[in-house]
């Protein structure tokens, strides 16, 4: 019998105050169901002035050892009532409104030597597969996936690769390259910022792989005198995609950064603080590729003219910079 009395005191103690604590939790879910906004005042008031009192009845109810039901009974409604008031009142579209107008930019631009490195490792891999094409054009063979050739390669005719750039939008066989280069992008740029916390190596080597590939590509068509048309036909979608790649890496180079240069801190705090930048340059690059696919899918298909295909591209590329360098600047 040694129970009883601490049963009749915490029977006594949630007697006395169980009104408020339902109350509480009708309140409570009000403001989940319709936000706390919507609530009107005299509701918003008794929200927060019952959370007050169950957080004050729970410290009690802790301090003098009441039954674990009643502390468990009280917990939630608790813990629920204090992210009703005060978690951030702010819906998801005001959410990603916010993250572009200011916390992406701003993490962009504080990225700046990060992605100048991932600009600057892909530029070198493209030099290096364009400079060994040239010198012995089986190296193509070496740097393309069978899936990427598509059959295109030191074979393949300059009637041939100009039948695929300005072939029928609904039957060229780029198309079908074009499609699965996205793929493999969008899939390089995963592993590039995933892997990049394993001291940026894998980020810089797969970044410099995607490099070889484009390189060896555009000097395929070069050697074909098509420079300028497959300029044109990667201009559209492509100035988005390989910056989108460039990005990510930018990303991974931070996490990886935050390993081998922790600091005064612990590894763990190194990677947790450069997390919440790179995280958004992620974000950041899985926006542009999803547009890169938009304008693979239908710009770059109904748009047959060179001019107007460099045209559209740079320009894009151009909003995106202006985006990076004057959006959120100035914002609290």
């Amino acid at each position: 019998m040694q129970g009883t009395p601490d049963l009749i005191r915490s029977s006594r103690f949630r007697a006395e105050r169980e009104a408020d604590w339902r109350r509480l939790e009708a309140l409570v879910a009000l403001a989940e169901r319709r936000g706390v906004h919507r609530m009107d005042f005299a509701e918003a008031r008794d929200l927060a002035e019952l959370y007050r009192q169950a957080a004050t009845s729970l410290a009690v109810a802790r301090e003098i050892s009441l039954d674990r039901a009643l502390l468990d009974y009280l917990e939630a409604p608790t813990a629920r009532a204090y992210l009703s008031v005060y978690a951030p009142q702010e819906r998801i579209g005001g959410l990603f409104r916010r993250f572009l107008a200011v916390s992406a930019p701003a993490a962009m631009r504080r990225a700046w030597a990060f992605v100048l490195v991932g600009v600057a490792t892909m530029a070198l891999g493209a030099l290096a597969g364009g400079t060994l094409y040239f010198d012995d054009p089986s190296w193509y063979s070496v740097f393309m996936p069978t899936e990427l050739a598509d059959g295109r390669g030191p074979g393949s005719s300059a009637a041939e690769l100009r039948a695929a750039i300005y072939g029928p939008p609904d039957g060229g066989g780029l198309a079908a390259f074009a499609t699965y280069l996205f793929s493999h992008n969008t899939r390089i740029a995963i592993f590039i910022f995933g892997l990049g916390v394993f001291a940026c190596a894998p980020a810089l080597l797969l970044t410099f792989y995607n490099g070889l590939i484009l390189g060896a590509f555009v000097a395929l068509h070069i050697d074909r005198g098509l420079g300028w048309d497959v300029f044109g036909w990667l201009s559209i979608h492509g100035v988005t995609e390989l910056s989108a790649i460039c990005i990510a890496c930018a990303g991974g180079l931070q996490l990886g950064t935050a390993v081998l240069f922790p600091g005064d801190r612990s590894r763990a705090e190194a990677i947790r603080l450069a997390g919440r930048d790179a995280a958004k340059l992620a974000l950041v690059a899985a926006l542009m590729l999803l547009a890169a696919a938009l304008l693979e899918g239908f710009g770059r298909q109904l748009v047959q003219d060179l001019r107007f295909r460099v045209l559209i591209g740079w320009t894009i590329g151009g909003l995106w910079l202006a985006w990076v360098r004057l959006a959120g600047r100035g914002a609290a």
